[in-house]
């Protein structure tokens, strides 16, 4: 079994070719070298990669929006503590682009990852979007929020609760 080796300024040699001489100049050793590789790679035509969305998107509350079409935004977030392991409130302000000065301080918003529009600005407030409440049920109008009847609501039969 022989071994072999490969190096940046020559070829690799295989076990039927001679070694070259030192009396050779480097333009014949470089001259059987290629740097394209001799058959393409297949350029892929659809993506199957799939994109994080990891803070791209974050809600907050509009703290200051006195600036032409930029409001300062306040996110919260919950991290355990390096120490005691207890969740702790982290607080930071975002600039957000209002193209249309819409938001006023209290608001809450959703902040979309954008390209930068200056140099503290990468974030797009946008309306934030409502979750539907797919488990929950319709609750009828005179009821609870829990779905029971109230005890005015409940009917008395002769001494007796009927629910």
């Amino acid at each position: 079994m022989s071994s072999l080796t490969f190096s940046l300024f020559k070829p690799p040699l295989s076990t039927t070719t001679k070694l070259p001489s030192f009396s050779t100049t480097l333009s014949t050793t470089f001259s059987t070298l290629s740097l394209s590789p001799t058959t393409p790679a297949p350029i892929p035509t659809t993506t199957t990669c799939l994109t994080i969305k990891a803070m791209k998107s974050m809600q907050g509350k509009v703290v200051c929006a006195t600036n032409d079409k930029t409001v300062a935004v306040e996110v919260t977030r919950l991290t355990p503590h390096p120490k005691y392991k207890r969740r702790v409130r982290k607080k930071k302000k975002f600039q957000a682009h209002d193209p249309d000065n819409i938001f006023k301080v209290g608001d809450v918003v959703q902040l979309e990852k954008c390209r930068p529009i200056s140099k503290t600005k990468t974030f797009l407030a946008v309306l934030p979007v409502k979750k539907k409440n797919v488990g929950s049920k319709a609750v009828e109008s005179g009821s609870g929020e829990l779905g029971i009847p109230l005890q005015s609501q409940q009917v008395v039969e002769g001494g007796v609760e009927v629910v």
